[in-house]
């Protein structure tokens, strides 16, 4: 069984139907934990540490063989989870940052938070780095874009996404962040390769949980739920629980 941490309940049915599509039989436990990106946002990702991996290790002690943290803000601090976890802890944007440093050096970041920019560039050039390949990073902030999804507008929030991948000029390619853009990606005119992570992620999760080759450590297509306008980020760290599908 492979167990995911999201911080929004609207990352179950994109996996679930990524499961359906790619990984028929695939046993996923959702847990949600929305309490976790909130005080993230409101402090700093490092105050989170704890409940992060105090939040794996229950999802191990359920009979997880591997994690997969959805979140780019604090998917760090879950890969780091995996020292005490005894089971592969992965983040779901590493695939999506190794194939971004192979499409080319100079790579722009999407967000709609502020707390995701920095993980996520440090990502790309952590990857880089073990590609020993140049890379330029360069980050834009998708203004407004997070007032659309908190109210619930996730027509108008990808859509922002879209525009915003739209005008990037001078890149080789277009990172979307967060898990939740993903639907983005169909809405996009840009000629630049745009990547989003739920797809390769899950891939990189369910050969985990099936004991195939393990995740390099951390350093110390679209989907039909994806292609909906409301298909796409994070309940809380109460950790309410979608079961096992």
């Amino acid at each position: 069984m492979l167990a995911l941490l999201h911080t929004s309940p609207v990352h179950v049915p994109v996996f679930d139907a990524l499961r359906d599509e790619d990984h028929p039989g695939l046993a996923l436990r959702h847990v949600v934990a929305e309490e976790l990106l909130e005080r993230a946002r409101a402090t700093t990702p490092a105050t989170v540490a704890d409940d992060v991996r105090a939040t794996v290790r229950e999802a191990v002690d359920a009979g997880a063989r591997a994690v997969l943290c959805t979140c780019s803000t604090i998917g760090h601090l879950a890969e780091r989870a995996a020292a005490v976890a005894g089971v592969p802890v992965l983040r779901v944007d590493r695939p999506m940052a190794a194939a971004a440093v192979a499409a080319g050096p100079r790579v722009v970041v999407l967000a709609a938070l502020e707390s995701t920019l920095r993980p996520t560039t440090a990502l790309i050039e952590e990857e880089a780095g073990r590609a020993d390949r140049p890379v330029e990073v360069r980050t834009v902030l998708v203004e407004r874009a997070w007032e659309h999804f908190e109210a619930g507008d996730t027509g108008g929030y990808v859509r922002r996404v879209a525009d915003a991948a739209d005008a990037v000029t001078g890149a080789d390619v277009i990172v979307l962040a967060q898990a939740s853009m993903a639907a983005a990606e169909r809405l996009t005119a840009t000629a630049v390769p745009v990547l989003s992570s739920p797809r390769p992620g899950l891939a990189a999760g369910a050969a985990a949980a099936a004991g195939g080759p393990r995740p390099r450590p951390a350093r110390k297509g679209l989907t039909a739920a994806e292609k909906r306008p409301d298909g796409g980020e994070g309940l809380t760290a109460g950790a309410r629980d979608h079961g096992v599908l």
